[in-house]
C-alpha cells in the first residue's frame, strides 16, 4: 500500500484569479511506506509546494493528498497527519526555537503532550540518530550548518513520524555539512525505516533514493528509478536541468561513438566503466 498518495493535484495561491498560472498543475505521485524519494527541478518548479502538500501545511486546490489513508483536506486529520508526517526546512535557524540543543529537540513532544519522562527518552535516542547527543547541553547558534540541520531533524525525530519530508535540507550547507546531513538521511531510512521525501536540486543526492521525481513549471516532467531517470539526458537537458557528471560524461562518450551501453551514476562506476571499455 502507498503511505503517500498525490492524485491530480493543482494548486493556485489565488484561488480567485481564474487566469494565474498553478503553482502545480496535474501532479501525481506515490510513495510507499520505508521509501527514499527524491523530487528534484530547477527554482520554481513547485517542488517546495509539493512538500508543503505533503504535512497539510497547503490544501490542493483541486485534487487529493491521502497521508496513510488520511485526506490532507480534512481539517480534523490534520494534527494526526503532522504527527506522521514531519517537514525540515531549507534553513535550519527558521525551526530552531531554544538556547539549548536537547531543549530544542524536546519542543515538538512537549507540545505533542507527551509525559517528561519519555520525552527525555526521545530526545536522547533522537541525538543519537543524528549523531549530536555529545553536543545536547551546546546552544544551538554556536553550531555549523551541518550540525543546526541535523537538530532541526533530531527535533522532527522526536516526534516519532513515520515520515520525514525535507525541503532541500543541504542547499545552505558547505561540503562537509552536506555530506552529514546526508549520512543522517541514509541512516535514518535504512536503519530506522523512516520514509524519506527529499526535494532537492543536486543530482549527486538524488542518485542516492530508490525513485526520483522530476517537476517542470508545476508539471510532472518525468519519474522512475535514478537510472531511468538520468538515462534521459537529452529530456533533462532541455529542460535545463542537470544530470550527475559521470552520466553526462558517458553520454559525451557514447555520442562519440564508444560502446557504452547503461549509463552510470557515480564516479565509482564511471570509473570501472571505462576501463572496461577503453581497456
Amino acid at each position: 500500500m502507498n503511505y503517500i498518495s498525490v492524485q491530480n493535484v493543482t494548486f493556485q495561491y489565488d484561488e480567485q484569479n481564474q487566469d494565474a498560472k498553478p503553482v502545480l498543475d496535474q501532479i501525481s505521485l506515490e510513495v510507499k511506506k520505508g521509501e527514499f524519494v527524491a523530487v528534484l527541478g530547477h527554482n520554481g518548479s513547485g517542488k517546495s509546494t509539493v512538500a508543503k502538500h505533503l504535512n497539510a501545511m497547503l490544501i490542493p486546490t483541486s485534487g487529493k493528498v491521502l497521508i496513510d489513508g488520511m485526506d490532507t483536506a480534512d481539517e480534523k486529520l490534520t494534527f494526526d497527519i503532522r504527527r506522521k508526517v514531519g517537514l525540515v526546512l531549507q534553513n535550519p535557524d527558521n525551526q530552531l526555537v531554544a538556547s539549548i540543543v536537547e531543549e530544542d529537540v524536546a519542543f515538538g513532544p512537549e507540545n505533542l503532550g507527551i509525559p517528561s519522562d519519555e520525552i527525555r527518552e526521545r530526545v536522547d535516542e533522537a541525538l543519537k540518530a543524528v549523531d549530536m547527543y555529545d553536543h545536547r547541553k551546546n546552544a544551538p547558534h554556536k553550531l555549523s550548518g551541518g550540525q543546526k540541520q541535523r537538530v532541526a531533524i533530531a527535533g522532527i525525530i522526536a516526534m516519532r513520524p513515520d515520515c520525514i519530508v525535507l525541503d532541500e535540507p543541504t542547499a545552505m550547507l558547505d561540503p562537509k555539512g552536506r555530506q552529514e546531513v546526508l549520512d543522517t538521511i541514509l541512516k535514518l531510512n535504512r536503519e530506522n525505516g523512516i520514509t524519506i521525501v527529499m526535494i532537492t536540486h543536486y543530482m549527486e543526492e538524488a542518485v542516492l533514493a530508490d525513485r526520483v521525481f522530476v517537476l517542470d513549471n508545476g508539471r510532472m516532467l518525468t519519474q522512475g528509478k535514478p537510472d531511468e531517470v538520468f538515462s534521459q539526458v537529452e529530456l533533462l537537458k532541455k529542460h535545463r536541468l542537470d544530470v550527475p557528471q559521470a552520466t553526462e560524461l558517458c553520454h559525451k562518450l557514447r555520442s562519440w561513438g564508444v560502446a557504452i551501453k547503461k549509463l552510470p551514476l557515480s564516479e565509482e562506476a564511471c570509473v570501472s566503466l571505462l576501463k572496461e571499455v577503453l581497456g
